[in-house]
């Protein structure tokens, strides 16, 4: 997973705590995921990822303790006691990194680059994917994870915008058919779609969800906050650690 290869001039550098995760980083955010001890179910960072980009397109912004400890657990439930240890303060500090970058990248480039985990032939060599069957194994972990988040915050199901619902409907067509779902229909077996097409639909998807939601979510925040003013300086109500002028302060600027 890359970096965009510059940022608009007009934002300037970004610093290097609010940086996007690198490689090592997710293998340490997936490792810290996995050690979470049962019976609690968390995520791993595929499915993350998806429902990070869940949460950056609602047409609300929800606090992070709304959708935070589902990361940790399906069910919600707390990860340890009162007092978080210092690998769940290390996770938390990294998934809302992650959270931030998305949001970001949608923002100022219209675009993300998701979090895949490539098909691996028998052999051990990296299998180029073929047909529906290759594509949505590879995509289903990803939009399980967002599937999931727009449960969890159900304002994006719940807004009454044909322009949304035929979004969701290209991007839930990647995961098993539904029986009862008579809504735009699945990839059809034996397709001849790459995956590289399929990452661009759900990449320009996501996108086009985020632009149709913006204006919801400023108009939202605005009637949230008519009391005290969120100073430009002060840290974003988001919940990501940065300022609010670096981060929903320069969204909703462009």
């Amino acid at each position: 997973m890359s970096q965009p290869e510059s940022v608009p001039p007009s934002r300037g550098a970004v610093a290097a705590a609010d940086q996007d995760l690198n490689e090592a980083e997710l293998a340490e955010l997936d490792a810290l995921l996995a050690a979470i001890p049962e019976p609690l179910e968390p995520l791993d960072v595929v499915m993350l990822d998806g429902f990070l980009c869940g949460v950056v397109v609602q047409p609300v912004l929800a606090d992070v303790d709304a959708w935070l400890p589902y990361v940790f657990d399906a069910g919600g439930h707390r990860w340890g006691e009162a007092e978080p240890a210092p690998e769940q303060l290390r996770a938390r500090a990294l998934v809302l990194r992650r959270h931030a970058a998305l949001n970001r990248a949608l923002a100022e480039h219209g675009s993300f680059e998701p979090f895949l985990l490539e098909s691996v032939a028998d052999d051990g060599d990296s299998a180029e994917p073929s047909g529906a069957d290759s594509v949505g194994e590879t995509l289903q972990p990803w939009l399980a994870g967002f599937e999931q988040a727009v449960h969890v915050l159900p304002a994006l199901l719940e807004l009454d915008d044909p322009q949304v619902s035929s979004a969701l409907a290209r991007l839930f067509r990647f995961l098993p058919a539904d029986p009862d779902d008579e809504g735009t229909p699945p990839v059809a077996p034996g397709s001849t779609l790459s995956l590289d097409a399929a990452v661009d639909e759900v990449v320009a998807t996501v996108a086009e969800l985020y632009e149709l939601t913006l204006p919801l979510r400023y108009k939202v925040e605005a009637v949230r906050h008519a009391g005290p003013k969120v100073g430009r300086n002060d840290p974003c109500p988001c919940g990501s650690g940065r300022k609010f002028k670096v981060c929903h302060g320069a969204a909703a600027r462009s």
